[in-house]
């Protein structure tokens, strides 16, 4: 099966939908750096770098899936939630695509505010609008600790599969597997350069990670986000005001400051992915991630649904 993806980032989504066994038609991503993060983990992948307002689908319309992480900012409770009154807001910019290649199924990932009681207007429009379409659509919070995240992530996710087929989507549930405490996840990468006391630290980080943000390019750098987010850090033994280039050394007395590679463990990507750019392009791109282990079970749930559907023609003929 295949996927389009909109808006793809550094490809947490689209290595869910991978490892759930679908292929890429193509992958549309506006940062210079998200792409270059594509084209280095994945030279196969066609990625193509543009704005989704101006990017033409219909090339791609043999895609099964359209699959879209969209900017959260206009939605985002850190922000001034300006939602269809934010340049930055592309659902406008799926929907067209949606309408002009129809695949059979769309899923859309978005920040927990799109829930607000602001948006519910917002909301129940664009599900008529889709509706139109001829989709059966469904909006759910999830939360990344639920799948084996070590890190308490909401992420609000929108699924719609072509009417008729809905009985065959079912939202993926928790296995019951708590997932690894924020020592457990890095005590080997914190311990990586000798430090002394990484056991110790890997013993009192002994609870999942707070949601990771990466910001925008008007906000944000290569921090653990806002001050109530610091010291949801601090209480693990992180000190989040800035990211480090490498692990602590041997001798290493303090609080230590997380790296790239450890948010990224911490966001789900397995220890291979290579981030392009600076230390502030590389977090960005991580802090704004889907998870890919959550990507991965929506896309299996997706691609059950879809082969439920295959299944049903072949018997009906």
């Amino acid at each position: 099966m295949r996927v389009l993806e909109l808006c793809a980032g550094a490809g947490g989504q689209a290595l869910g939908f991978e490892q759930a066994g679908f292929e890429h038609t193509a992958l549309v991503e506006i940062d210079e750096y998200a792409c270059k993060t594509l084209r280095y983990n994945r030279p196969a992948w066609n990625v193509i770098q543009g704005d989704l307002n101006e990017f033409d689908p219909t090339p791609y319309g043999h895609a099964e899936v359209v699959a879209a992480g969209l900017p959260c900012p206009p939605f985002s409770r850190a922000g001034k939630q300006l939602g269809s009154r934010d340049e930055r807001n592309l659902f406008p910019a799926a929907l067209r695509i949606v309408n002009k290649i129809r695949p059979l199924a769309v899923v859309i990932e978005n920040v927990r505010g799109i829930l607000d009681a602001v948006f519910d207007d917002y909301r129940n429009a664009f599900s008529s609008q889709i509706g139109r379409l001829g989709y059966w659509s469904d909006w759910r919070l999830l939360n990344a600790s639920d799948f084996g995240v070590s890190q308490l992530r909401p992420r609000v996710l929108f699924v719609a599969v072509r009417k008729g087929m809905e009985s065959g989507f079912h939202w993926p549930e928790p296995d019951g597997t708590s997932p690894q405490t924020v020592g457990e996840c890095l005590y080997d990468l914190m311990a990586a350069n000798g430090w002394k006391g990484a056991r110790a630290w890997a013993r009192s980080a002994s609870e999942v990670a707070p949601t990771i943000v990466g910001g925008s390019k008007k906000h944000g750098g290569p921090d653990l986000g806002p001050t109530r987010a610091k010291r949801a850090w601090e209480a693990l033994g992180v000190n989040g005001h800035l990211l480090a280039k490498e692990a602590p050394g041997p001798s290493f007395v303090g609080m230590p400051h997380l790296t790239v590679r450890m948010v990224a463990r911490l966001q789900g990507f397995p220890d291979d992915w290579c981030f392009a750019g600076s230390k502030t392009a590389a977090y960005r791109q991580v802090g704004n991630a889907f998870p890919p282990p959550v990507a991965k079970q929506i896309a299996l749930q997706v691609r059950r649904c879809l082969e439920a559907r295959s299944v049903y023609r072949k018997i009906v003929a």
